[in-house]
């Protein structure tokens, strides 16, 4: 069973150490490897099998969650960041 409460707060510190450029419509994470380096928003909204297996490793190792949790944070993160950046050009 699943620590909604928990999952909330690891959901929120990560949107929280995500910073989007989006004139230039690049993303930086806090789990990729190389933290000076931008994404283009496209390989994150889109899950590449890269995206993935860097955000599956950083909830397992910083936060201990299992593959379901990883699973529902990794869903819940995509939308909010489109969220995000689909209010940014409505509002543009």
């Amino acid at each position: 069973v699943m620590d909604y409460k928990f999952i909330k707060k690891v959901l929120d510190q990560i949107v929280s150490e995500t910073r989007i450029d989006y004139d230039n419509e690049r993303v930086y994470v806090p789990f990729y490897f190389a933290h000076t380096q931008w994404l283009h928003l496209d390989s994150v909204l889109s899950s590449t099998p890269r995206i993935n297996y860097l955000f599956s490793k950083h909830c397992e190792e910083v936060y201990g969650l299992d593959k379901q949790e990883i699973e529902y944070v990794r869903e819940e993160y995509i939308k909010i960041i489109k969220d995000k950046y689909n209010q940014w050009i409505r509002n543009f």
